[in-house]
């Protein structure tokens, strides 16, 4: 369950951010 709770935050993370790049790079150019 540890593991797995971790894993699921971190993907959550990973998601997070590629939107805030996204975003980011949307503005940029």
């Amino acid at each position: 369950a540890e593991g797995r709770g971790s894993a699921m935050k971190k993907r959550d993370e990973v998601h997070r951010m590629a939107e805030a790049n996204k975003a980011f790079a949307h503005y940029r150019f």
